[in-house]
């Protein structure tokens, strides 16, 4: 079923259209119609910002730090604690006719409309607007953030009075993060909830530059804390046959050029607005200032027709190489393109930046960086955008002095990556469920060897990258430990894995099948290292001290790690003592105590066997080479039933086991929850940004899921699991510089060279060659195993026996009520 209303959001595969202007549903839509480029977001504010939800204008890693107060203190706790932070806001344009002012959530509108169009990179809007004295006011506005020029934004608002009318328009530019007007967005909420970032007290952007010349401001700021400077620049230009006159006022926090025109019925008034973002760690303001008039100067040079092409042509190879289609399922392209397109907007120009949780199109989170981009962005970035991949691993290459720090600081040798972090530094208070995700090297490490692999590209290795592997390698090793009976038998203890709802555990299962791979990349490495490239080995041993004994050790340790397996009830425990808890029954939580986290203590969750997101059936999806067809059915029957959804990463991650097991109803209702998790706002938070991690989930629910695409050690392979009665899907795969279009049908599997000579592919066991002129397609029999049973739920479980002879039985913890306390 369609979750959107199509009276208001009608289907177009090009771009998400607004018909009807909703004014309580403003958070969401200012998410879903945000612009970006990675580097700069612009949430989707109406121009004229008023009575919105919020004002936020974001720059990758822009962030204000303070130190956390802990309760009670411990030794290694996180210090430092980091939050993104709005940048000035330049999307400002207030209209006033006749002196009265347009809002256009209390304007009569008489035509509405607005379009974040897939193709053109713009979001644009059109109205008529019926003032109480009977004129009407034709507006249309267009805005975009450059995905070739890195740090411009352009924006235009024009108005057409159809009556003579005074006109008046107001651009502005506004430090919002400590300027707050009487038309600012909704109080704070009180409501506890973990998912929105942080809130900064005092003064966090100081004053310290203005520029104001002519059409031209530029207003520059230093973060007081964290030390970061930011310079924002605005450039008018305005086109008009009546006569107009021009004022501005500038402020330390705020900057207005205002427009006053005498309009003639029918003549057209169009404001031209540039506005460039610089920012930076350590650079002067004034330098930052210096670098925003550059930009105002060549944009303004190109022409807005130019920028606008540029744009366009972006998009253009961004699609050839990136695009999706689902034949004869209109609602589902469109949300599928609305976020490709998301995905592109969040990473295209992060350049030397991480991905945040949220993009740059809101506050959720943080902005932090989790281990998030490697798993469920990365493979997209990968496959169909090389180049940005790259710069997403180097980042965290970057990243590395920090990890071995603090390793150290928690006794550890090689590095430890962050779970939460901007700057680097471990900025979560909460260690169980943070610190302790451990499998975060290992996260890394996979994105890196998968993106190696499928680019080719030794040399980001050679010239650095093998120090990541080499180093999270040793942490493992050092981690872990050995134990003997019969056999040598590696442990991992005390960690915790993707399930954020059981924590501090020994040999969880996820960390321990990627931490072995880990290992082996570290080792691989070094060989391919010393065999391809002697001289840039000799400088790894020389900077890193690598010896043979330790590359052996760490063999050794992936040989011997522990995998866990229980006899009794055929699945892999998700940790050491998982199955020995009291399993949570699910079909009887009510709905109103859902999600868990924001209703039950944490030790209430961890006492029972309920999972926030996949964590085994992750592992599944990984290192699926690694367990047999009928664990992968076993272990995910049991965790599907045991698994919440409270989560955005896990839908996705269901969605492609369910379907390689055979559970194909179930794998499409998983796809199209991760499908609308923020079109429709399915949880709830889509107003603090876009759910970066599902929207890269979707590119892998097609290439992984319905297109059975899987890269095991290397080796690409397809095992096509297509939805009953679609016809049929197709994607693109960029393999060693040759991109591939893979279509899936029901009855055969076509690849088609589009860029490049060849590349090898394998179909269910065979190989497949396929060369630039020549499509090969071969035959499918069927669509893979299909199972005829509902979908998992505990009572499936009940009936079955622990190791040690217990029943499991499915219970819940006692429900508080206000009422209950005496």
């Amino acid at each position: 079923m369609d979750p959107l209303d199509r009276q208001r959001f009608p289907i177009d595969e090009w771009a998400l259209v607004e018909t009807e202007f909703d004014a309580q549903q403003q958070g969401t839509a200012e998410t879903l119609f945000a612009t970006g480029n990675g580097y700069l977001g612009m949430r989707g504010n109406v121009e004229e910002a008023r009575h919105g939800h919020a004002f936020g204008t974001f720059v990758n890693g822009f962030h204000e730090t303070w130190p956390i107060r802990h309760a009670e203190e411990a030794f290694g706790f996180a210090r430092v604690g980091q939050t993104i932070i709005d940048a000035p806001d330049a999307k400002i344009i207030r209209l006033y006719v006749d002196d009265e002012p347009f809002v256009l959530a209390d304007a009569d509108l008489t035509a509405y409309s607005r379009r974040l169009d897939f193709q053109r990179g713009v979001l644009e809007r059109e109205c008529e607007w019926r003032m109480p004295s009977g004129k009407r006011i034709h507006i249309r506005t267009s805005r975009l953030v450059s995905f070739t020029e890195r740090h411009l934004a352009l924006l235009e608002y024009e108005v057409t009075p159809l009556d003579d009318a005074s006109i008046i328009i107001s651009s502005q530019l506004m430090n919002r993060q400590d300027m707050r007007d009487d038309l600012h967005a909704r109080p704070a909420e009180e409501d506890f909830d973990p998912r929105k970032a942080e809130t900064v007290e005092g003064r966090v952007l100081e004053p310290v530059h203005q520029h104001d010349r002519e059409t031209r401001v530029i207003l520059g700021f230093r973060a007081v804390n964290s030390g970061m400077t930011v310079a924002v620049g605005i450039e008018h230009a305005i086109e008009t046959v009546d006569e107009v006159s021009c004022s501005r006022h500038v402020e330390a926090d705020v900057a207005k050029h205002v427009f006053r025109i005498e309009a003639k019925a029918g003549n057209r008034i169009r404001l031209t607005k540039w506005a460039s973002y610089h920012t930076a760690r350590v650079v002067p303001v004034r330098e930052l200032v210096d670098r925003c008039k550059r930009t105002l100067d060549r944009a303004k040079g190109l022409g807005t027709e130019a920028v606008k092409t540029q744009q366009r042509d972006w998009l253009a190879d961004f699609w050839a190489s990136s695009d999706v289609e689902v034949e004869g399922q209109a609602a589902i392209q469109q949300a599928v393109r609305w976020n490709l397109f998301a995905l592109a907007q969040a990473s295209a120009r992060t350049d030397g930046g991480g991905i945040a949780a949220k993009g740059v199109s809101g506050s959720g989170y943080g902005g932090h960086y989790f281990w998030d981009t490697e798993i469920y962005v990365m493979p997209f970035l990968t496959y169909t955008s090389p180049g940005v991949a790259r710069n997403v691993l180097r980042f965290r290459e970057g990243m590395l002095d920090a990890a071995r720090d603090r390793a150290a600081e928690m006794n550890q040798l090689g590095a430890l990556y962050p779970w939460r972090t901007i700057n680097g530094q471990e900025s979560s208070a909460y260690y169980a469920a943070s610190t302790a995700q451990y499998h975060i090297d290992a996260d890394i490490a996979h994105a890196l060897t998968q993106y190696v692999a499928a680019t080719g590209d030794a040399e980001l290795l050679a010239r650095g990258a093998v120090d990541v592997l080499v180093e999270t390698a040793r942490m493992w090793e050092d981690l872990g430990f050995w134990r003997s009976n019969h056999h040598d038998v590696f442990h991992i203890h005390g960690v915790t894995g993707p399930d954020e709802y059981t924590t501090v555990v020994n040999d969880n299962l996820y960390t321990n099948v990627m931490a072995r791979a880990n290992l082996r990349a570290a080792a691989s490495a070094v060989g391919r290292l010393r065999e391809e490239d002697p001289a840039a080995y000799e400088r790894m041993v020389s900077r890193l001290r690598v010896t043979d004994a330790e590359v052996l050790e760490w063999t050794r340790a992936a040989d011997g790690m522990h995998i866990p397996f229980d006899e009794e009830l055929r699945v892999h425990p998700q940790d050491a003592q998982f199955l020995e808890r009291e399993v949570w029954d699910l079909a009887n939580t009510p709905a109103e105590h859902r999600p868990l986290l924001l209703h039950f203590h944490p030790l209430v969750i961890y006492r029972f066997q309920v999972l926030k997101q996949a964590d085994v059936v992750l592992a599944l999806l990984l290192q699926g080479q690694h367990f047999t067809p009928e664990e992968k059915r076993r272990d995910f029957e049991y965790y599907d039933a045991l698994t919440t959804g409270d989560s955005t990463l896990s839908a996705v991650v269901q969605s492609i086991i369910a379907a390689e097991v055979g559970y194909r109803e179930l794998a499409l209702e998983y796809h199209l929850d991760a499908l609308y998790v923020d079109l429709a706002n399915l949880h709830g938070n889509t107003p603090d940004g876009v759910h970066v991690a599902s929207t890269g989930g979707i590119w892998l629910a097609y290439a992984a899921g319905f297109g059975g695409m899987r890269d095991h050690d290397g080796e690409i392979s397809f095992d096509p699991r297509l939805p009953e009665g679609w016809e049929g899907i197709a994607f693109r795969m960029t393999l060693r510089g040759t991109r591939l279009r893979i279509h899936v049908q029901q009855d055969a599997i076509t690849f088609t060279v589009e860029e490049g000579s060849d590349a090898i592919v394998h179909v269910r066991g065979q190989r497949v060659l396929v060369r630039d002129g020549r499509p090969q397609t071969i035959d499918l029999d069927g669509q893979g195993p299909l199972v005829d049973e509902e979908a998992p739920s505990t009572d499936d479980l009940e009936g079955f026996r622990r190791a040690d002879g217990t029943l499991i039985t499915a219970s819940l913890p006692t429900f508080a009520h206000d009422d209950d306390h005496r």
